[in-house]
């Protein structure tokens, strides 16, 4: 309003000199008021009393915004929050805050899996010992089997660990064509990368703030934590690993799931054995999370694939 106005007794101040016309005429052409032409803005001594104090707070305390400070003038006069907030800005005394950079990804479409070992899924859970430290469970399924395939359980599980679990995974059944997965350090690092560029298969990585990509393995966590971390107390880790053991033969031997007809994981496995992928040769071997551009590629130096 206040701008439009300014722009109006620009145009008004405008016709008036370019042609003979009064100010009366001038401001009923462009439907301004003679008034509101003719006012000007006065500041008042107690707003210039209050310019200076507030100018005093903001250089005593540089990280308090308009908020804080107006809990300080308050104290020594009635000013309206409203005027605090309008000379804050007016005076350029607004806070900089730096916002977070986040990851970018394109969204990677949802390909409905037709065998086992097509897509694998997996994530991270924390839970806490009876000893108050934490533990992280890395969690791999597969989504078209729903079978758990592994809930391995330490304190700390780095790169180099996830990718001794996935080898342990494959080497007990066929490798799989992708593997889904959020952002975290440990699935993005240049040793898994260099990792499945040589096992040629496609990491796809979800966009950050977006679980439901990954639904799979969300439900599957979700289950875990009810029927298993919420039910149990683990006295150490030895005992959690024994814990997430019995739990994992029940999960896939014994407890019906409902989107396989009510059958175990292990049921449905056995009963699509033979089943193909129709995908088989479609994004093998890519992942959309690229090296820095600063670091060589592992796949030439082989460095990276190296595990400790």
């Amino acid at each position: 309003m206040k701008a439009q106005l300014r722009q109006a007794r620009e145009d008004v101040t405008a016709i008036r000199a370019q042609y003979a016309m009064s100010e009366r005429q001038a401001c009923g052409l462009m439907e301004v008021a003679a008034s509101s032409f003719r006012y000007r803005a006065r500041c008042r001594p107690r707003e210039e009393t209050f310019r200076v104090r507030l100018q005093e707070l903001a250089e005593r305390y540089p990280r308090f915004g308009s908020p804080r400070l107006y809990d300080f003038v308050r104290r020594e006069d009635s000013y309206n929050h409203k005027l605090v907030e309008r000379v804050y800005r007016e005076m350029g005394l607004s806070l900089r805050r730096k916002r977070r950079k986040r990851l970018a990804r394109q969204k990677q479409p949802t390909v409905v899996t037709q065998a086992m070992n097509e897509e694998w899924a997996m994530d991270f859970v924390t839970d806490s010992l009876a000893s108050s430290r934490h533990v992280r469970i890395l969690t791999i399924v597969d989504v078209f089997t729903r079978e758990c395939l592994a809930l391995e359980a330490d304190t700390s599980l780095g790169s180099a660990r996830v990718i001794r679990v996935l080898e342990g995974i494959i080497a007990e059944r066929r490798k799989p064509l992708r593997i889904r997965c959020d952002n975290g350090p440990e699935f993005t690092s240049r040793a898994i990368l260099a990792w499945a560029m040589e096992q040629r298969v496609e990491l796809v990585h979800i966009r950050p703030g977006k679980p439901v990509e990954n639904a799979y393995v969300e439900s599957f966590n979700g289950r875990l934590r009810d029927e298993c971390l919420r039910a149990s107390w683990f006295r150490n880790l030895f005992d959690a690993r024994r814990q997430l053991v019995r739990w994992r033969e029940h999960y896939n031997r014994e407890r019906p799931h409902s989107a396989l007809q009510r059958r175990t994981p292990q049921e449905f496995a056995l009963a699509h054995a033979n089943a193909r992928p129709l995908s088989a040769e479609v994004g093998q071997g890519d992942s959309n999370a690229i090296p820095s551009p600063h670091t060589p590629r592992p796949a030439e130096t082989g460095e990276a694939c190296m595990i400790s």
